[in-house]
């Protein structure tokens, strides 16, 4: 396997730009890894089509890709303005009404979609609107109307977001929409969803829950991007399967200077808990008009990898930017840049000791022995993924190859850091012999070369999920065979 073969994750957004003929095909091979489907705009039969659309883009490619549902979640929007858009001075009065008979906006007030705004502030709070650009002081709450200062200079247009200076916004993560959407999302076979605005734990056990009722068994990601997020972040990560580091919201809510730092938590958090883990948002959003990423956002994605994420997301650069492809090829080239320049020393002192899983064991014993004794691969025959998984929480410059014949295991490995996914049956092989013609189907694929050592890991009973007991440590033979296997 070339060691050019980039090891960190790519996400990219779907939209107008990405439908034309052949742009999905063109993005798919230049390296996207998950597509996201963002439920917060267009019509869901829109993203039904796009998602059919992906499989056989995928299938036409010849590449393993997930599909990310984005639930809206309860993002507060102000109303429409009478002109569509207003010019706000900085001392002016502006007023917020939360009411379902607001008047159409002026540059004196603008209704709000969330009725409940008035009991969740209080005068000196700060409101924030369309990302921060706009500030707005509160100095009294008369009934549904809520009457501000302006804190800055700024234009304001229809439905843009708003967010409160430090959080407290008691709306639940889950809405009656998302509750509907989810069910979309099952329908068109969804691998990962991810649930906007999680409060806590129970946030993502109600979404879990209404997915499995859907029939689904896609991963459940969760979106910090809560001020009350960060305050909960461990049972948050402990209750997802995927942890996505919001950093738009995020940053409106706790302030662009606390933004960097907190980056880099919720990434070990992520890590130390098992969870994968994507850095999204503005990632490289010059390339929305640019063909070319700055410095900054070069530096930017290149720390994110740096720091251990599994993924780094594209939004607007993809989904609506004028360049679509070429921010998804350097986004593959910054990756490759910052992995040559990542070392990773695993300090198995600090890793977890008293493990209650087998496969956690067997993982951590594969790559001790890929560390110590130098191997070039590491082959987990999986059911779930979940060994995979398990197996990519260490970062090791070792390719892990996840053999599954399940199409769904496949799609969500293709989220995990260093985890290639290859499709392999091995229903009705023993363990020995799944060894014997995995590390074959490698070495004809060019993946692995005579000489080398691998790791295989795999169960005793092979169609049983969590049941990963076995490592073999093995050398390909002349022609792929596998030696170190006895008679076999």
């Amino acid at each position: 396997m070339s060691s050019n073969r980039r090891r960190t994750k790519i996400l990219a957004t779907l939209g107008p730009a990405t439908d034309a003929p052949g742009v999905l095909d063109a993005l798919l091979s230049a390296g996207v890894d998950v597509v996201r489907l963002n439920f917060s705009h267009g019509d869901p039969s829109g993203q039904v089509a796009r998602a059919n659309a992906v499989r056989e883009a995928a299938h036409r490619v010849g590449r393993e890709v997930g599909i990310l549902a984005d639930l809206p979640g309860p993002k507060i929007r102000i109303e429409r303005f009478a002109e569509g858009r207003v010019q706000l001075k900085a001392g002016d009065r502006f007023d917020l009404v939360a009411s379902t008979t607001a008047p159409l906006g002026s540059t004196s007030e603008v209704g709000v979609s969330y009725l409940g705004l008035p009991g969740d502030v209080i005068p000196g709070d700060v409101l924030l609107l369309d990302d921060g650009m706009l500030q707005l002081r509160v100095e009294r709450i008369e009934g549904e109307r809520i009457i501000n200062t302006v804190l800055n200079d700024g234009a304001l247009s229809d439905r843009k977001g708003l967010n409160k200076l430090g959080g407290g916004l008691s709306l639940g993560a889950l809405t009656e929409r998302d509750c509907e959407l989810i069910k979309v999302a099952a329908e068109l076979g969804a691998d990962f969803i991810a649930v906007s605005f999680c409060r806590n734990a129970q946030d993502m056990h109600d979404a879990r829950r209404v997915a499995r009722a859907a029939g689904s068994d896609a991963a459940l990601v969760s979106k910090i991007e809560r001020a009350e997020a960060i305050e909960n972040l461990a049972e948050i990560v402990e209750a997802s399967d995927v942890v996505m580091v919001a950093r738009g919201d995020l940053g409106v809510e706790i302030g662009d200077a606390e933004l960097p730092g907190l980056q880099k938590k919720i990434i070990r958090e992520s890590l130390e808990r098992n969870r994968v883990v994507i850095t999204a948002t503005q990632m490289l959003q010059s390339m929305v008009d640019s063909p070319i990423p700055t410095r900054a956002e070069v530096l930017d994605v290149a720390n994110a990898v740096i720091d251990g994420t599994d993924a780094v997301m594209l939004s607007q650069e993809s989904a609506a930017g004028k360049y679509p492809v070429k921010a998804v090829e350097a986004m593959a080239r910054i990756c490759l840049g910052a992995e040559r320049q990542f070392e990773s020393d695993t300090d198995f002192e600090k890793a977890p000791r008293n493990l209650e899983r087998a496969d956690q064991a067997i993982a951590m014993a594969a790559m001790f022995l890929s560390e110590h004794i130098g191997v070039r691969a590491i082959l987990a025959a999986t059911e779930s993924g979940g060994t995979a998984r398990f197996l990519s929480r260490f970062r090791s410059p070792v390719p892990i190859y996840g053999l599954s014949r399940h199409d769904g295991a496949r799609r969500r490995m293709a989220l995990m850091r260093d985890v290639f996914p290859i499709d392999f049956d091995s229903r009705g092989l023993a363990s020995r012999e799944a060894a014997r013609l995995s590390i074959k189907q490698l070495y004809d694929a060019g993946f692995l070369a005579e000489g080398e050592r691998v790791v295989f890991t795999s169960g005793d009973h092979m169609e049983h999920h969590g049941a990963t007991n076995t490592l073999r440590l093995l050398k390909v033979g002349e022609g792929g065979k596998a030696e170190g296997l006895g008679e076999l």
